[in-house]
């Protein structure tokens, strides 16, 4: 799908950006454009693949005309901009819903107009019964990509994708975790039993590939993935590094769950299971408003919705065995000094 053809990825510098880079550079692909705000991070990935098929584009998606050079001319986009740390989407939530939210209208509009072929809007498992406000805009934004997509726009498609927690992501828990036991410091946990969904950013990757791959306008779709409590994983990392350290509970911070939701009940009682994803196809009742008030499904009444906490928890094995697949652990291991 991919071979000549044009990739823009807003949001580019971030860690997804860097793993499509990694992915796709070496292919047949034409063109990849990566579109964000920070110069330095932009210079920094410049300077670390120096290929000939990379652009770069300085803008803020809140700007709908900073995207038309951007996108002239492409022909896959995937949307990963987001404002993603949850305490200052807390503190800030105007912000959250102007980039989250508003900056993928504006992305969408760009791309319609500009005549891609395919547009997946990257998610996450906080938009599903947020409690948060990031969580909040992320579920505003599916919303508007899945509207979006019920309008005829013959030659734009538009999917979701939707994650778990992206092991060793920028401002993820392992990195940190590893920091604390390099340094002799407690490692600190919120709840022991806390879960968590666990995917390598490859897997999050080719989600997004699959997505291209099977979609139709306005699917989303989710990896089944497994599940581990935040105490087992501090346990498998104290492990791998041969080092224990003191384990410090520090409670659960605003916003935080004790398990996250990948689907709801609502949306398995449609999903269709695809083996190693779900995909659920988008609600097109249009402005049929006797669904929402006069009519039901019973079928809803049975399903449960898909969290971390029920499905198969990674034991302590198991966990070490996914940890030793990343780059930060690897690290660790070699006597390299984290970074957070």
């Amino acid at each position: 799908m991919f071979k000549n053809k044009i990739l823009l990825i807003t949001g580019g510098t971030g860690t997804f950006g860097n793993a499509v880079l990694k992915r796709f550079l070496d292919s047949g692909i034409k063109e990849i454009r990566v579109f964000s705000r920070d110069e330095k991070k932009q210079d920094d990935m410049r300077r670390h693949f120096t290929s000939p098929k990379l652009r770069f584009y300085i803008g803020d998606i809140r700007n709908e005309s900073a995207l038309f050079d951007a996108i002239k001319g492409v022909d896959y986009v995937f949307q990963a901009a987001a404002l993603k740390q949850v305490p200052s989407c807390e503190f800030f939530p105007l912000e959250a819903l102007r980039t989250n939210a508003l900056g993928t209208e504006n992305v969408l509009n760009a791309a319609i107009l500009a005549g891609v072929s395919r547009v997946i809007v990257l998610s996450t498992d906080k938009a599903v019964y947020p409690i948060n406000a990031m969580g909040i805009s992320k579920a505003m934004m599916e919303k508007l990509a899945v509207a979006k997509s019920r309008v005829a726009y013959p030659g734009t498609t538009i999917c979701v994708t939707r994650y778990g927690n992206v092991m060793a992501s920028r401002g993820s828990v392992i990195p940190l975790f590893l920091k604390q036991i390099q340094d002799g410091n407690p490692i600190t946990i919120t709840d022991p039993n806390m879960s968590r969904f666990m995917m390598s950013i490859e897997d999050a990757v080719g989600l997004v590939v699959y997505a291209f791959e099977h979609g139709s306008s306005g699917d989303i779709f989710v990896q089944k993935a497994p599940s581990c409590t935040i105490g087992v994983l501090a346990e498998a990392l104290q492990s791998l590094l041969g080092r224990k350290v003191l384990v410090k509970m520090i409670g659960t911070r605003h916003g935080e769950k004790l398990y996250e939701t990948l689907l709801t009940r609502e949306e398995m009682a449609v999903a269709e299971d695809l083996g190693g994803y779900y995909r659920v196809p988008a609600d097109n009742r249009d402005l049929n408003y006797s669904k929402y008030f006069t009519e039901g499904e019973t079928k809803r009444n049975s399903q449960e919705d898909y969290n971390s906490h029920n499905v198969s928890l990674l034991g302590l094995e198991a966990m070490k065995a996914l940890l030793l697949k990343l780059d930060c652990v690897q690290r660790a291991l070699r006597g390299e000094n984290v970074e957070i």
